[in-house]
């Protein structure tokens, strides 16, 4: 089991033991999430692609939490969402429901996500009328598809712990999976992550970071942004 730990927001992550690093950060497990991904990544995106449905790709399943978010801005902003996440070392259920995260998003999508948990590693499961789910069981470097999607949440580990998430050619086959002025937003923000992302035609942002972090890292393909 991974431990749980208490965050310095009053939200809960998870210590990886076999990675040695917590899910999310010490500073503030949700406040994070809500900062990097649901502020600078999902609420942008849909300011650049106005419409009825957004598509995500997510690089590290763990918690849930980013997905939980996701769900639950969506459903308050009537956009259909659909959501793939890859996960190379899926949490238990009982993992998942340690974290309380039920008490952050509406009944509906905490159920919808624990209920569903185990078939969304087969086949995308409906949460919903307009939540779209799958998580796939791979390495993101065997991971193939002919989908193209609107925003990229880059959530791997840290560089330190999980050096080969990070590298050039490993940063490059998850954005190439983003469509033209696709968006790529991630925690982390380093010259390298920079320079690899400016070799493949991406344009770079680099935001204040959440709490415990001084910048953060944003980034559109093949463009200025919107």
């Amino acid at each position: 089991m991974n431990r749980i730990t208490l965050t310095a927001d009053g939200s809960n992550t998870l210590y990886n033991e076999t990675i040695g690093e917590h899910y999310h950060s010490k500073h503030g497990a949700l406040q994070e999430s809500k900062h990097v991904f649901i502020d600078a990544g999902l609420q942008h995106a849909l300011s650049c692609f106005p419409g009825q449905e957004i598509k995500v790709l997510e690089i590290g399943f763990g918690t849930g939490l980013n997905f939980l978010l996701s769900a639950a801005w969506c459903e308050k902003h009537q956009t259909a969402l659909k959501y793939i996440s890859l996960e190379a070392f899926p949490l238990t259920i009982e993992e998942l429901e340690s974290t309380g995260y039920d008490q952050y998003v509406p009944e509906n999508i905490w159920n919808g996500l624990t209920g569903n948990y185990g078939k969304a590693f087969q086949q995308a499961v409906n949460l919903g009328a307009d939540q779209q789910l799958r998580i796939v069981h791979t390495y993101l470097h065997r991971y193939e598809t002919d989908r193209r999607f609107d925003l990229l949440y880059y959530d791997a580990f840290s560089v330190q712990h999980q050096p080969e998430m990070w590298t050039d050619e490993v940063i490059a086959h998850a954005c190439s999976f983003l469509r033209p002025g696709g968006i790529f937003v991630t925690y982390a923000i380093t010259g390298k992550l920079k320079r690899a992302l400016k070799a493949i035609g991406f344009s770079i942002e680099k935001l204040p970071g959440a709490p415990g972090k001084r910048e953060m890292l944003r980034a559109t393909k093949g463009g200025f942004g919107c």
